[in-house]
């Protein structure tokens, strides 16, 4: 018997609204993903954030992260320490599990756009030793085809294969598309998926719904074991999109700051941990947890 096949359509468009950040007045934020974890699993957050620093003082500083991991796709400008810096294109996952200290900061006037997402461990894994993993722009898999350029991060997408490490199953992708380009290519079905369009517009499926600059399009999906077909075309202008699908893992999840776990109890500790010094800052990470690509 065949395996089925499903083609991809939009079946819910949000479009977040630019909210001013934590940073302060050059900050804005746009929570792409937020506060639906039930129907977005394993997607637990997505922040789109946009920096235009005009002062010279240091924004950020150190924060602790435990029981998921981060995703970090840097659209422009640079961020980091001297430790670590991220370029334009840059790609990061941090397994933060059992629990992490990293620091952000922005030193002097800096313009910067990044999409930080909060992804769901297993429930296995929640408590797995803390690991970072760097992809360099200049180092992701990439194909040009027909007017679509795709660049990925996690996952294998377009014939591609990244080679970050996967706890859960995750594509990320970049997929610019020149005026009136077609991308069709397959995605297992039981992947919950997004695109975020980060320019221009786009139509997606065969019911040809459209999507525009800074909205969010979930796509339905199947079964396990079936195939889907993702079909998108760029509008006149041409456009740009990231394609979040990642593997549901069903465990039901507490959030409460910085810190996911399966239980409140669960927060508490972390809390305590953090305060009485138990977490390391991500400096002091072995070899062993440090992946560069």
């Amino acid at each position: 018997m065949e395996n089925q096949s499903i083609i991809r359509n939009i079946v819910n468009i949000k479009t977040p609204p630019a909210q001013p950040g934590f940073l302060g007045p050059d900050h804005t934020a746009r929570a792409v993903v937020y506060g639906e974890f039930e129907h977005s699993d394993p997607f637990i957050l997505l922040m789109d954030d946009f920096l235009d620093k005009k002062d010279d003082e240091p924004v950020g500083g150190p924060h602790p992260h435990a029981g998921f991991e981060t995703v970090s796709l840097l659209l422009e400008g640079e961020i980091g320490d001297e430790e670590h810096t991220m370029k334009q294109g840059d790609f990061q996952m941090m397994t933060a599990g059992s629990g992490i200290v990293h620091t952000e900061t922005i030193e002097g006037r800096s313009r910067m756009r990044l999409l930080q997402m909060w992804l769901n461990l297993p429930k296995a894994d929640r408590w797995t030793a803390p690991r970072v993993q760097d992809l360099t722009f200049k180092n992701a898999p990439v194909t040009e085809k027909e007017g679509v350029k795709t660049v990925l991060y996690s996952g294998s997408f377009a014939g591609l294969r990244s080679p970050v490490k996967n706890y859960v199953p995750l594509i990320v992708a970049d997929i610019r598309l020149q005026p009136g380009a077609r991308l069709s290519e397959s995605l297992l079905a039981s992947y919950n998926a997004f695109l975020y369009v980060i320019a221009g517009g786009v139509r997606v499926g065969d019911e040809e719904k459209a999507l525009e600059i800074n909205q969010i399009g979930w796509l339905n999906k199947g079964a396990v074991g079936e195939t889907s077909e993702l079909i998108v075309v760029a509008g006149a202008e041409g456009a740009r999109v990231v394609l979040y699908a990642g593997e549901p893992q069903h465990d039901p999840i507490v959030s409460h700051g910085p810190f996911i776990s399966d239980h409140q109890e669960e927060i508490k500790e972390l809390y305590s941990d953090f305060r009485h010094g138990k977490m390391r800052h991500v400096s002091t990470l072995t070899a062993g947890q440090r992946f560069n690509y």
